[in-house]
């Protein structure tokens, strides 16, 4: 009879995770977005980069050549009208969230810019206190003044405010 690995073995769960969350986005119709920390091992559009982070739409209309891998995210894109190749690797993803409602999930920020376990906090928890450097991610009310972010599709201007009604949205909490 072979050993059984320990319950702390096996790979990530946030490539999983991510995906599902993808496909739970478009099959509601929201626009999934991602929220990544940038580093020298993520390829995006550096004039679009603020605090070491970007977010990035990562819906059909808005990629071509989408690659939800376990070890990237791979597609093209259109940035102020021309084409570019993103790669990001799966453990820079920090959210992923759908741009309407919020509704998400926010994981620790990658090993080598801090040092939390791999696992995922729930957008409206703020994220683990164990990762001391970086944003932390709560649900705010939108009726407070939202963060403007970059679409993938379309960069000249930020996504439109999401419908009030007291629904949540992501915001960085510093």
């Amino acid at each position: 009879m072979p050993p059984i690995a320990p319950a702390t073995s096996g790979t990530s769960t946030r490539p999983y995770l991510i995906r599902a969350l993808h496909d739970w986005c478009t099959d509601n119709g929201f626009t999934p977005y991602l929220a990544v920390f940038v580093d020298a091992r993520v390829q995006v559009p550096m004039e679009y980069v603020k605090n070491n982070e970007i977010v990035l739409n990562v819906g059909f209309e808005a990629t071509s050549a989408l690659k939800l891998g376990n070890e990237m995210v791979e597609f093209k894109a259109r940035f102020g009208g021309s084409s570019r190749e993103i790669v990001v690797p799966i453990d820079h993803v920090i959210a992923i969230y759908a741009r309407e409602n919020g509704q998400g999930m926010a994981f620790p920020m990658p090993t080598d810019a801090a040092s939390p376990a791999d696992g995922a906090a729930v957008l409206g928890a703020v994220a683990p206190a164990a990762t001391p450097r970086g944003p932390r991610l709560a649900l705010t009310d939108v009726s407070e003044s939202s963060q403007g972010s970059f679409s993938a599709s379309d960069t000249s201007l930020p996504p439109p405010e999401p419908p009030t009604g007291g629904r949540p949205s992501l915001k960085r909490v510093k």
